[in-house]
C-alpha cells in the first residue's frame, strides 16, 4: 500500500528519466564501437548527478562535500588499478574503442538513479533525516562511490588511448 502512493505521487518525469537511463545503461550490454568524446559525456554526466544527489538532499555542507569526494577518489584509485575488461580496443587511425558488452554501467546508473530516489522518499517522509550527520555522510559517500567508479572506468579508456596515441593526433581527431 504504501509503495503504491509512494509510486502516485511521484512526478511523471521521474519515470521517463528512469526509462532514458534504462536504455541509455541497457544499451551498453552488447559490444560497441565509441570515440573518446562519448566515452567522456555518461560519467561526466553519472558524476554531476550523484553529486547534485549530495547537494539536492543535504545542501553543501562541508563534511557532506567531503565524503562525497573521498569516496569518489577512493572508487576512481581502485579501478585505475584494475584491468581494462577483455575485448577492449583502441584503433588509433580511427580514434575508436571497441568495447564489450557489459551490464556495469547499467548497474552503476541505476544505483544512482534508485539511491537519489529512495534518499527523496525517505526525505519526503521523514524531512529531519537530512540533519542527521551519519545518514547524510553515509548517502553522500555513496553517491562519491558510484561517481568514482563511473570517472574510473572511463579514465582507463582514455589512459589505453594516451598510450596508443600521440596527444596531437588526439587533438586533431574528428569528434565521431
Amino acid at each position: 500500500m504504501l509503495l503504491i502512493q509512494i509510486l502516485q505521487h511521484t512526478p511523471t518525469w521521474v519515470f521517463g528519466l528512469f526509462a532514458g537511463l534504462l536504455a541509455l545503461g541497457g544499451r551498453q550490454m552488447f559490444a560497441t564501437q565509441a570515440g573518446l568524446p562519448r566515452l567522456a559525456v555518461m560519467p561526466l554526466a553519472m558524476a554531476g548527478l550523484s553529486a547534485y544527489g549530495v547537494v539536492s538532499a543535504f545542501g553543501s555542507a562541508p563534511a557532506d562535500v567531503a565524503a562525497w569526494a573521498l569516496a569518489a577518489a577512493a572508487a576512481l584509485a581502485l579501478v585505475l588499478r584494475s584491468p581494462l575488461p577483455q575485448g577492449v580496443r583502441f584503433d588509433k587511425g580511427e580514434m575508436r574503442f571497441t568495447l564489450p558488452g557489459t551490464p556495469v554501467p547499467l548497474l552503476l546508473t541505476m544505483g544512482i538513479f534508485f539511491t537519489k530516489y529512495a534518499v527523496g522518499v525517505l526525505l519526503a517522509m521523514h524531512p529531519e533525516m537530512a540533519r542527521q550527520a551519519g545518514f547524510a555522510l553515509a548517502m553522500s559517500a555513496l553517491y562519491g562511490a558510484f561517481a568514482g567508479l563511473f570517472l574510473g572506468r572511463s579514465l582507463r579508456l582514455w589512459k589505453l588511448a594516451l598510450r596508443a596515441a600521440p596527444v596531437s593526433q588526439m587533438a586533431a581527431s574528428p569528434a565521431k
